[in-house]
């Protein structure tokens, strides 16, 4: 079995890493500029916003971080729930946001910050679970191509709290409440 390539060189990848909360604080600043939300693009972005939560929100309840390799839940269906629940959460922001620029700047953030961080992570995860090489090739990194055959595991509140998921969700709330105050000014 011949080796995955990578688009980025591990360089990179481990200088954006490091970058990576410095920059979301950038992402914050510029997102209290820039939306021109309406009362339609509130509905409709921030309710694909919580759809993508709620992914990030199953998926750390089957996160046991580098304990055991997470195989079942949202993890069964794509290798990286967290981030895929972060893409959908951020295209319901812009949506609602109404702001092409923000658009734009979400994209490359993701493409030039996000993808090498998975990239990192897989590296990461290749060492410590031998298992994942035939996980990574049956299970797609975003789209539900396939469906992981493994032991069946429970949500656990615990799990979620464990990994501060609530951290996504007072962001989440923040932002809202931000654009509704911009929707109303």
């Amino acid at each position: 079995m011949s080796e995955p390539r990578y688009l980025f060189p591990k360089r990179y990848s481990d200088f954006v890493q490091r970058f990576r909360v410095a920059g979301g604080f950038l992402l914050l600043v510029v997102f209290t500029w820039l939306p021109h939300p309406t009362r339609a693009s509130l509905i409709a972005g921030l309710s694909i916003a919580a759809a993508g939560l709620w992914l990030r929100g199953w998926a750390a309840g089957h996160l046991a971080k580098n304990e055991q390799l997470a195989i079942s839940g949202p993890y069964a269906y794509i290798r990286n729930p967290l981030y895929a629940g972060t893409l959908v959460a951020a295209l319901g922001m812009v949506i609602a946001a109404r702001s092409i620029w923000l658009g734009i700047l979400f994209a490359v953030v993701f493409l030039f910050v996000y993808l090498p961080a998975i990239e990192l992570e897989e590296q990461h995860l290749r060492v410590i679970f031998p298992e994942y090489a035939a996980y990574a090739q049956r299970v797609h990194r975003f789209l539900p191509f396939a469906k992981w055959k493994g032991p069946p595991a429970r949500f656990s509140w615990k799990r979620y709290w464990r990994n501060e998921e609530y951290k996504a969700a007072a962001g989440f709330l923040i932002a809202a409440l931000w654009l509704v105050i911009r929707f109303r000014s």
